[in-house]
């Protein structure tokens, strides 16, 4: 059963684990002849030291043959430089080449996750994506950097080993015979329990750094409620799972070493015994009983080194398949093979009968929408709390993808348009603006990297973002946090507007992006933005009504339906749905 289980773990191995360094090592194919060749040299060298350290002792100590000692001696010492010099180069060249596979392992799990859709990204989790994407990473990088620095020299040493001890001494080679194989059964032992510890581990990682995660991004919710005490225990019972797990794998490394060391103190015992008992009877000379000694512990030595690669493979195994499980991702969301170019750079956006539903969902989102919003026009889409309308406009930049009907895109369908054509030309301000760690002049520019100092203010101005920029001491340098937890809810949302006015695209998506703001910086931001805007098509999510009585059309969606349309003044007379929303933040007098 045991052996069964084993023969499993070094197939998982074989699947992934040496799928993922054989394609990421090859580049660096020069380097790891370099470890072989030093590390061979280095390997021979520390065999040969045992073999002259008897000829001193039989033919210079024994017959005290002065000369012969200096001479064999100095020819140690330069076979021990040779030794020293060959392994650290072998180490560096080691060194450079896993340093290299885990950055570009790091390079394509992060290049994969960035292609996902929104789909993809939920079907894994934030959370395991990071790990993934650094722990497990980290984990086969150092088995690499292991494997080339020890895994390489230990077959050598063994085999070697084995070889100049048989030429030492043939009768005692039966102790080579017993405690290599019972050091190999201990280690296939610890091999088979550790294997799923590991993959136990692993999950218990992604599991805390979820809750980690949670709590750092809802803090001021947790705050706010007085939760501190039950988001401790939430996390010290994630923290205690994986102590737990952590402590069962500790309780097998603590078995290892001291069966190891008992080992390897009883085959220096029977060496010692038997040779010793050899050496009476005249059928051994004492330098080859040292000699046999030095090799046999070379051997278990080697073995050992062995034991801490075994050690670390099972964990990197489980590592290397959850990361081959992303990177064998086919992302939902692609690019045609033959994208096609539209005709024009209007800007006009059709929906055509579009049915829209998420991923084991019971009823779709988005049933059968179909509106055409042409250069020039505002098109407002208002309705309740999960009406749809944020999934509505996550299909025309291509976030997710209908499952019946069109998005269309100036005549052209948007599955067959390239992913950075959409980009050129719709900008998306999302529902929750987002900021990234650096400056506000790194943020601004993160759609179009060459916008001049000039046009970042014009869009400032424009988002009535300037005066709080120049207030601040750094103005365009001034640094942003992660998220842009530095400044208020209304500046991000100013500055996310300011970033999508920099692009100068042919449409604009306005995914609720004013709710941030005060009624009178809304009326301000709204005016200027009917210049800047005039020519594109401009599509706004809102909840507030003020946000939308100017459009050229506002669509009324309710349980995922356009249940009415028509400009402002009409809804209030035709559309009951609309009337309710109006009704709910200000009289019908107010608002006509």
């Amino acid at each position: 059963m045991r052996m069964a289980q084993l023969s499993v773990a070094i197939t998982r191995v074989e699947s992934m684990l040496l799928t993922l360094i054989r394609r990421y090592s090859k580049p660096y194919m020069s380097y790891i002849l370099a470890v072989l060749v030093f590390q061979l040299a280095s390997t021979i060298a520390a065999l040969y030291l045992p073999s002259l350290n008897a000829q001193i002792i039989d033919q210079g100590v024994a017959r005290g043959d002065t000369d012969f000692i200096w001479q064999t001696g100095a020819v140690m010492l330069l076979v021990a430089f040779v030794q020293v010099a060959a392994a650290i180069a072998g180490v560096y060249f080691g060194s450079r080449t896993a340093m290299a596979v885990g950055r570009d392992l790091r390079r394509a799990v992060f290049g994969k996750v960035t292609s996902f859709s929104a789909k993809d990204v939920n079907a894994f989790g934030a959370p395991t994506l990071i790990t993934r994407g650094t722990n497990d990473v980290q984990q086969v990088q150092m088995l690499l950097l292991m494997g080339l620095n020890f895994m390489v020299a230990t077959p050598i040493m063994c085999v070697g080993g084995i070889i100049m001890a048989l030429r030492e001494d043939l009768n005692l080679s039966w102790l080579v015979w017993v405690s290599v194989p019972l050091l190999a059964v201990v280690v296939g032992y610890l091999v088979v329990r550790l294997m799923p510890l590991f993959r136990t581990m692993q999950r218990k990682i992604d599991r805390i750094n979820a809750v980690l995660r949670e709590q750092i991004i809802g803090i001021r919710v947790v705050r706010a409620f007085v939760r501190e005490p039950y988001e401790t225990e939430r996390f010290g019972g994630a923290n205690k799972e994986l102590t737990d797990v952590s402590l069962r794998i500790g309780a097998l490394f603590v078995l290892m070493f001291p069966a190891i060391s008992m080992i390897l103190h009883l085959s220096t015992a029977a060496v010692l015994w038997f040779g010793g008992q050899r050496v009476d009877a005249g059928a051994m000379q004492v330098g080859s009983l040292t000699a046999f000694l030095q090799y046999l512990l070379q051997i278990l030595m080697a073995v050992m080194m062995g034991t801490f690669m075994a050690m670390m493979i099972p964990r990197a195994s489980v590592c290397a398949d959850r990361i081959g499980e992303v990177l064998d991702v086919e992302p939902s969301i692609h690019d045609p093979l033959s994208p096609e170019a539209p005709a024009s750079l209007a800007g006009v956006v059709e929906y055509r009968d579009v049915t829209f539903a998420y991923p084991g969902a019971e009823s779709p989102v988005l049933s059968n929408i179909s509106f055409t919003a042409r250069p020039g026009q505002t098109i407002a889409i208002i309705g309740s709390t999960g009406a749809g309308k944020t999934s509505l406009l996550s299909l025309l930049p291509r976030l997710y993808d209908p499952v019946a009907g069109q998005v269309l895109l100036d005549g052209v369908p948007v599955d067959r348009l390239d992913r950075a054509e959409i980009t050129r030309r719709v900008a998306l301000v999302p529902q929750r603006p987002y900021l990234f760690s650096g400056t506000i002049e790194h943020n601004l520019r993160f759609g179009k990297t060459e916008a001049t100092d000039q046009e970042l203010w014009d869009a400032l101005r424009v988002a009535q973002g300037e005066s709080f920029v120049r207030e601040k001491k750094n103005g365009l340098d001034a640094r942003i946090s992660q998220g842009g937890t530095n400044v208020s809810g209304g500046q991000r949302q100013r500055l996310c507007i300011a970033r999508a006015l920099v692009t100068k695209p042919r449409v604009y998506l306005f995914d609720d992006s004013f709710s941030a703001l005060d009624v009178a910086t809304d009326a301000r931001l709204r005016a200027a933005l009917k210049e800047t805007t005039k020519d594109a098509t401009v599509i706004i999510v809102a909840q507030r009504i003020s946000t939308i009585t100017e459009a050229d059309q506002i669509l009324v969606l309710d349980n995922g339906r356009i249940v009415d349309r028509g400009s402002h003044e009409e809804l209030l007379e035709t559309s009951p749905t609309y009337q309710e929303i109006v009704e709910s933040q200000l009289s019908v007098e107010e608002v006509a």
